[in-house]
């Protein structure tokens, strides 16, 4: 039977690490397709979040939430068509299920100017709160 220590990072691993850290490797910033991926997780979370019966002040601070996003945006033409998806179907924050679906069909755009398969967005509520019965 082996006593090794098999939690032990590889001695060659610490020029991995930031300078002066034991525990954070360097990685580099993200790409755009990371950013895109993070960043859908975010808003898709938030979205699974929202109440069911949002008060005006929430349905508020959301509208005012997905417009600065779509500003702050890192990626510039992503925020541009972002912006301009918000401009012509605007944010729909009358309930969690709106708002989900709201969520799923936009980032469904995106699937489908990047060539991806759309999700079927009748299984957001499962892949964003409520998870499989599986």
């Amino acid at each position: 039977m082996s006593t090794a220590n098999t939690n032990k990072l590889p001695e060659d691993s610490s020029n991995d690490l930031i300078p002066g850290s034991k525990t954070y490797k360097k990685v580099d910033p993200p790409d755009v397709q990371q950013l895109g991926a993070n960043s859908w997780s975010l808003l898709h979370t938030v979205a699974a979040s929202y109440p069911k019966k949002p008060s005006v002040t929430q349905k508020d601070e959301m509208k005012q939430f997905l417009n600065i996003f779509s500003h702050i945006y890192p990626c510039n033409w992503c925020a541009a068509d972002f912006e301009k998806y918000i401009r012509e179907n605007a944010p729909k924050v009358e309930s969690r299920e709106e708002l989900g679906r709201w969520m799923c069909d936009a980032h469904n755009k995106v699937n489908v100017k990047l060539g991806k398969p759309k999700f079927n967005c009748d299984f957001w509520e499962q892949r964003w709160r409520s998870g499989w019965d599986d």
